[in-house]
């Protein structure tokens, strides 16, 4: 029994009244993208975490195969304990934690969750609690999305400086702080063509977010 659970089985016992009669062993293959993407996600520097209620040896066997840390596999957690896993987690550390799952049993889980990720290849219950629902049923999109979530925040500061760097510098010349010292004064027509351009800047800045490669 403790081989199989070793290679990451759940073993079943068959037993009448008197002894045991056998054992039947079973096991969830991992998904072939599953070790690449831990490996993406801690390259991003998320550290990642098993939830499961499978006994402890079976567990750590599995996150063996996916990379993930021994210390990091939370077994044995009834259905209805997933959320106060993830809540420890939010408590304990200063960082805020995602939650990728796709059963009945995950959905309270992935609503404690500051972000929850749903397969879509999950219950419904699951797809509604998500905030992210992975169209493709491919765990390498988890860490495609915190990509890209990164990215479109670095878009929107970006956005944000240079609309106040616009803003900051013209508005003083059109309202005439230079016109007494230099004589300088901004024509309505030209004051029209810098905000078009401020708006084609932060467009074309936001565009280029198609380009980038995940």
């Amino acid at each position: 029994m403790e081989k199989l659970e070793s290679e990451g089985k759940t073993v079943m016992l068959l037993a009448d009244s008197k002894q045991v009669l056998g054992m039947v062993a079973a096991a969830d293959s991992i998904k072939e993208t599953s070790k690449e993407a831990v490996t993406a996600l801690q390259k991003l520097g998320i550290g990642v975490y098993l939830i499961t209620g499978d006994n402890t040896r079976t567990a750590r066997a599995i996150a063996l195969q996916a990379g993930i840390l021994p210390e990091n596999v939370f077994a044995e957690v009834l259905p209805q304990d997933k959320a106060e896993y993830v809540k420890k987690l939010q408590e304990n550390g200063k960082f805020k934690v995602a939650m990728v799952g796709d059963g009945i049993n995950d959905a309270p889980a992935l609503a404690q969750a500051d972000i929850g990720i749903a397969m879509e290849s999950g219950t419904d219950v699951a797809m509604e609690t998500g905030n992210i629902v992975l169209m493709q049923n491919n765990l390498l999109d988890v860490a495609k999305s915190i990509k890209l979530s990164r990215m479109t925040i670095g878009k929107i500061k970006q956005n944000m400086f240079w609309a106040l760097f616009y803003n900051t510098v013209g508005i003083p010349i059109a309202a005439g702080a230079l016109y007494f010292s230099f004589g300088i004064l901004l024509s309505p027509i030209i004051a029209g063509g810098a905000m078009a351009l401020s708006s084609v800047s932060v467009v074309t800045n936001s565009l280029m977010l198609k380009r980038k490669k995940l």
